[in-house]
């Protein structure tokens, strides 16, 4: 019985393909860093997303958060808090 073209492209699409599904779940580290790379506008990390957990920046992070959370809330600056416009606060 001879094989033909047809199938074996068919049989090496399908290799190739569950290959290529197959790379994300085998290697997390190289899809997280295939992640942090993408810019937002594709589905990429927003520019002001955390830092990822485990790492030196997280840290740094969590003590910063920690930090402005005991402090009283008219010391923070305007980082945390939103003034509500003019407008929309008076209503004639």
């Amino acid at each position: 019985m001879p094989t033909s073209a047809r199938h074996i492209l068919a049989i090496a699409a399908a290799a190739l393909s569950g290959c290529l599904s197959g790379c994300g779940t085998i290697n997390e580290k190289l899809a997280a860093g295939i992640s942090d790379t993408m810019p937002a506008a594709i589905g990429g990390l927003p520019a002001d997303a955390p830092p990822r957990p485990g790492t030196a920046k997280y840290d740094e992070y969590m003590r910063e958060r920690e930090r402005l959370r005991l402090l009283p809330a008219s010391e923070r600056g305007e980082a945390t808090s939103k003034p509500v416009p003019a407008a929309a606060s008076s209503s004639q």
